[in-house]
């Protein structure tokens, strides 16, 4: 009787304990693979890792160090954009204008100088708008060329005076706490300013020399003047492996250019970042009047706005005027390209709004109100130092950046900004395999022992979800980490 009696107890038990391992089933793998996945990369297994996947109503479907502290690196981007898109609006333009105290006489003379005033434009360059992957730079400047051309329409004949550029709309503050010592010497650190031209950057060339031992030969394109360029590059036997290495001291303009190059290799070329991009712009476009025949007598000086004091000059006559595209199509070079000083730019335009002079403490402060007024982030739960993410002191938490990425999942403009797996921008040689390309769209960021990626999954299931993984002090390859990052990612699908 007792052997019957524990036969069927044991009978009752089996679909109690099927349901629980059913139960099990379900909820167990996601954080079985993951767990798995990070012991298996020495980058996540030893580093500081946090993750957060999200449905788009706020439901967490995994999560792990979701309220701990990281550097986001450029996942920062997502704030500011998100922040220019919702204050600014779809539509918003930038206006660069050429400005002078009198018109010209009857002889085209302008008597006095000339300003060129810069309203925090990044699109003054040779990039294509909207953002075509396969044209994301050029060696040109076509928008300084339209406004030489409706000056020259508008019967400037010379000036007397000089170009002044003035970038007075922002406040004179062209590196955020945080960034690195060297970061200003190269293109992607370049200075802020209201007045910005080719995203104030130039190129440097080196090419070798006829044959071994023969010094290089090293180019800026263009010369702006305002680099002392002291060439130290040794021509090398063919075939050999040569090194280039640069270095700019602090507080100067003195660029060391030194290293070793093959004779018979092909040039190296880089682009840096120019000291005073206002001065850059004023000379450029002292430059495109000169090629037109209109002559300006006196250098190209600047006019910066060093704190809060009223910026000089009378600007009654406008003598020309460029509008920038839409901020829809501004926004996918910011986050596909992952582009430092226009993140920057729109973090002080929208500083500058209902102001008089934009600058980065007045966006930080929009940042704050947005994040807690309509994101529902507190203060305390994000320190914000800049708006590109360059700077090691901005910390963020995994679920900050997945409430941003819940608010905004609708907003128009803001999911076309992003790159796509196997696709374009940054993630354009990512996530190329057949089940994972073109159902990522994310915001991807990269400091020394930094990488993250945050964005958006279409589940086949569960529809589209919101993500973020943030990586910090892990110590190898950059690949590596971004390996197992993917390898989570791919998971996280599933």
């Amino acid at each position: 009787m007792l052997r019957k009696l524990l036969i069927f107890g044991l009978m009752g038990l089996l679909p109690l304990m099927a349901a629980e391992k059913k139960k099990k089933t379900k909820t167990a793998p996601l954080a079985e693979r993951v767990e798995k996945i990070i012991a298996e990369t020495p980058a996540l297994a030893r580093g500081h890792l946090g993750v957060r996947l999200v449905d788009l109503s706020g439901k967490a479907v995994f999560e792990r160090n979701a309220r701990n502290w990281f550097v986001p690196a450029s996942n920062t981007k997502l704030y500011s954009t998100s922040l220019a898109l919702t204050r600014l609006g779809p539509d918003f333009r930038f206006a660069t204008r050429v400005r002078a105290g009198v018109a010209p006489d009857g002889e085209g003379v302008i008597r006095g100088d000339v300003r060129l005033v810069g309203g925090g434009d990044p699109s003054l360059s040779g990039r294509t708008y909207p953002y075509d992957k396969e044209k994301e730079w050029a060696d040109v400047a076509p928008g300084m060329e339209e406004l030489a051309d409706q000056m020259a329409r508008n019967g400037v004949k010379r000036i007397e005076g000089a170009i002044i550029g003035d970038d007075s709309a922002y406040v004179w503050e062209p590196y955020p706490d945080g960034w690195s010592i060297d970061d200003p010497l190269y293109e992607y650190g370049a200075p802020v300013s209201a007045l910005t031209l080719n995203d104030n950057a130039f190129r440097l060339e080196v090419r070798p020399g006829v044959e071994a031992g023969a010094a290089a030969e090293v180019y800026l394109y263009p010369d702006v003047g305002q680099v002392t360029v002291i060439p130290l590059v040794e021509t090398v036997a063919a075939g050999e492996r040569g090194r280039i290495r640069l270095e700019r001291l602090a507080h100067t303009n003195e660029l060391r250019v030194y290293g070793t190059i093959a004779a018979g290799a092909k040039p190296y070329s880089t682009l840096l970042g120019v000291p005073d991009p206002a001065l850059y712009a004023a000379q450029a476009l002292a430059d495109a009047l000169g090629r037109r025949g209109i002559s300006v007598r006196e250098p190209a000086r600047v006019l910066h706005r060093m704190g809060t004091e009223e910026a000089g000059g009378d600007s009654s006559t406008v003598l020309a005027e460029r509008q920038s595209p839409r901020l829809a199509e501004l926004l996918p070079v910011v986050n596909k390209v992952s582009q430092n000083l226009h993140a920057e730019l729109l973090l002080r335009e929208v500083g500058r709004q209902g102001k008089t002079f934009g600058s980065r403490e007045a966006g930080l402060e929009a940042l704050a109100a947005f994040l807690e007024g309509e994101v529902g982030v507190a203060k305390e739960d994000v320190n914000f130092i800049d708006g590109s993410g360059m700077s090691r002191l901005t910390l963020l938490t995994p679920e900050s950046t997945s409430k941003l990425l819940v608010l905004m999942a609708g907003r128009p403009g803001w999911m076309e900004s992003l790159p796509v797996g196997g696709e374009d921008g940054t993630l354009g040689r990512r996530f190329k395999g057949e089940a994972l390309k073109g159902k990522v769209r994310a915001k991807t960021g990269s400091l020394s022992h930094v990488s993250a990626l945050g964005g958006y999954l279409e589940h086949p299931k569960l529809g589209r979800l919101a993500f973020t993984v943030v990586l910090n002090n892990y110590n190898g390859l950059t690949a590596d980490a971004r390996a197992g990052i993917d390898r989570l990612v791919g998971a996280l699908l599933e």
